[in-house]
């Protein structure tokens, strides 16, 4: 059996995963990562996307919307803006994440627009990876 490590996700609501895994899939803001068992400690932030775990038991998948990910040797602790089993993502989930996003792009100051575009994009690749409309 593959080594495990503790897998917890949580989100401002609740606690949606707390698990032994054998592999975590991020959406990184600055790219896609897989952590497992020993990986080196990194802190890194979200981006809208797929979260893949991979347990003995299976695979889970949850969308999250931002946060952050810590990774240890002994785990990884994801917390979320916003994260929901990506089986229970719903069209009119999608349609307010697509809402959030494009009210940031309007409020977003003339700095912060690039970053606040970006997060429109990746907003709309993951209304696509889910197979729902991103308008």
């Amino acid at each position: 059996m593959a080594d495990t490590l503790n897998f917890d996700l949580v989100s401002p609501e609740r606690s949606l995963a707390s698990f032994a895994a054998t592999a975590v899939q991020i959406p990184g803001s600055e790219g896609d990562m897989t952590a497992m068992a020993s990986h080196e400690p990194v802190l890194t932030t979200l981006r809208p996307g797929v979260l893949s775990v991979t347990a003995p038991s299976g695979v889970s998948e949850f969308v999250v919307t931002g946060g952050f990910a810590e990774v240890t040797a002994q785990g990884v602790t994801v917390i979320a803006e916003r994260a929901m089993a990506k089986a229970d993502v719903t069209q009119d989930d999608m349609n307010d994440i697509i809402a959030g996003a494009a009210e940031a792009v309007e409020k977003a100051s003339e700095e912060a627009q690039e970053v606040a575009r970006k997060l429109q994009s990746d907003v709309a690749a993951l209304a696509a990876a889910l197979g729902l409309n991103a308008a």
